[in-house]
């Protein structure tokens, strides 16, 4: 593909009739033809590797400042969003064809995650799924090396589905993909916000950044989602709804769109009817406690938006959802319960205990959190 038609206008003069063949951000995948993005570390510079780069034959740098280097250069102000750009061209676009669900908040997105894809495969499609557990690319496991991909990286991932026969994808987005732009080409289809407490400070300088990060999901970078999907039992949940009031919501606390009546979660699962203004229906699900019952309303919302069936998600989801990892029940035959947890955050911690401690209450017996 020439310069010109990967990047647009930003390409100056002869540099537009570069023909570039690969992509890549990290100087030790080079080959020649390819188009290489001196990408801003937080330790090291990419710019530092463009000589190196050259010797490997890139045929074009992507820069922030300009190189005293004889190669065609483009100038952009921020190389990240441009790489991501040209990474969705260069793949020919995949989500425009291959309906995206983006699932972003603190806690809950590989549940939810997990349960779209489900449902989805449930009535018949062939989901792909990207997150923090594993990925899956037309039924095949993939080991899951980071909760979000690189853009280089993600967008051939898409074009694999494609190609091997999904027709949607369910995937975990992470705050720092979205600040760091690793999103930014996705077309998605539904974004969905679970919920917003104290995690990763060490990236984002404050709670407001990190916001600031989860809402970039919502604002759709660029192309805006069609459908936007919130808890309003979370305060950034609330905030988003008054930017985006078209959002549709789910709560177990507060007045929403989707919610849970007569609820009655125990170790063996969930029992409540699911109530929304298309209709309720009666959900039993093997994941238990409360958290997981807003994963759930959350995941039946987007599995809607994408015209799955209410009898069809109703069925689904009594074997769906079960993650490594996520309140994962350990049976060794041992005459207490266990169960094993990723919470790693205050508040995901909270929930599990309190979720524990409800269970343990039922039998009597006391929690040990190790």
């Amino acid at each position: 593909m020439l310069l010109r038609d990967l990047l647009g206008e930003a390409v100056p003069g002869e540099a537009a009739e570069v023909d570039v063949k690969a992509l890549a951000y990290d100087n030790r995948r080079v080959v020649p033809g390819t188009l290489f993005f001196c990408v801003p570390g937080f330790t090291r510079d990419g710019h530092d590797f463009a000589p190196d780069a050259l010797r490997r034959g890139a045929s074009a740098l992507v820069v922030e400042r300009a190189l005293a280097l004889e190669v065609p250069q483009v100038l952009v102000p921020e190389v990240r969003s441009t790489m991501a750009l040209a990474a969705a061209r260069l793949c020919g676009d995949p989500t425009l064809a291959l309906p995206v669900v983006g699932v972003t908040g603190t806690n809950g997105k590989t549940t939810t995650a997990f349960l779209v894809r489900a449902l989805l495969e449930a009535a018949g499609r062939s989901c792909g799924l990207l997150g923090t557990v594993k990925s899956v690319v037309g039924g095949e496991e993939l080991e899951a090396q980071r909760t979000t991909p690189e853009a280089i990286d993600l967008q051939p991932v898409f074009r694999a589905m494609l190609e091997s026969g999904d027709d949607a994808c369910a995937m975990e987005v992470s705050s720092h993909a979205l600040e760091l732009h690793r999103v930014d080409g996705i077309h998605f289809a539904v974004a969905l916000f679970t919920n917003l407490t104290q995690d990763h400070l060490d990236f984002h300088p404050t709670m407001e950044a990190y916001f600031g990060a989860k809402r970039r999901l919502f604002e759709g970078t660029p192309h805006p989602p069609l459908v936007r999907i919130a808890n309003v039992d979370d305060a950034g949940g609330r905030r988003l709804v008054e930017d985006y009031p078209d959002t549709v919501t789910f709560a177990l606390e507060r007045p929403a769109d989707y919610t849970a009546a007569d609820l009655r979660t125990g170790l063996a699962g969930s029992e409540f009817t699911l109530k929304s203004p298309d209709g309720s229906f009666e959900v039993r699900s093997p994941l238990p406690g409360r958290f997981n019952v807003a994963n759930v309303l959350g995941a039946v919302a987007a599995a809607r938006a994408l015209g799955v069936a209410d009898a069809v998600i109703a069925e689904a989801l009594k074997d769906a959802g079960r993650v490594p990892g996520r309140f994962e029940p350990v049976d060794a035959g041992q005459p207490f319960a266990v169960l094993v947890d990723y919470a790693h955050t205050p508040d995901g911690l909270e929930n599990v205990l309190r979720a524990a401690r409800d269970l343990a209450g039922e039998r009597g017996g006391r929690v040990i959190c190790v």
